[in-house]
């Protein structure tokens, strides 16, 4: 059984997207990338992904440069190649072709030693869709915070 670590997880896109599917995907990097991923020097929050000639790209993901990385260091925001079958490849094309829908990351980690990074199927989210998710999670809130007075009387 392989343990996963999460290094980082891009909340924003649960706010701004439904999240239809969700595939799990390597990505190609390089040693100091690794190196500074480690450290937690990552950030999901404007990327995405888009697949290019049979090809899944994963775009404006920062990972800072590795501070004892001196001339191997890359530029922090290229463009990394996701790591996926064919037939994966295929429906992600598909699904990211309908009107509406983009490929976001969801979540980066490590799984056996290997970051992996969780890529969703999305659908943005209208400004009243958002609303109306807020209001829901603040009654759930208040609904959990009654029963647990109650339980302690």
């Amino acid at each position: 059984m392989t343990s996963t670590k999460t290094i980082s997880e891009n909340r924003k896109a649960f706010h701004d997207y439904f999240i239809l599917e969700q595939f799990e995907a390597g990505i190609e990097l390089k040693g100091t990338e690794v190196k500074s991923i480690r450290a937690g020097r990552v950030n999901l929050k404007d990327s995405y992904a888009d697949v290019v000639n049979g090809e899944c790209y994963l775009h404006q993901m920062h990972i800072s440069s590795y501070e004892q990385g001196n001339i191997f260091n890359v530029d922090p925001l290229r463009d990394r190649r996701l790591l996926l079958h064919k037939v994966e490849i295929r429906k992600l094309e598909e699904a990211s072709a309908q009107e509406g829908a983009t490929l976001v990351p969801i979540r980066l980690y490590f799984k056996g030693g290997k970051v992996k990074v969780s890529l969703a199927i999305a659908k943005g989210k209208k400004n009243y869709d958002k609303r109306d998710a807020l209001l829901e999670k603040a009654h759930e809130r208040e609904m959990a915070r009654a029963l647990r007075q109650r339980q302690k009387y």
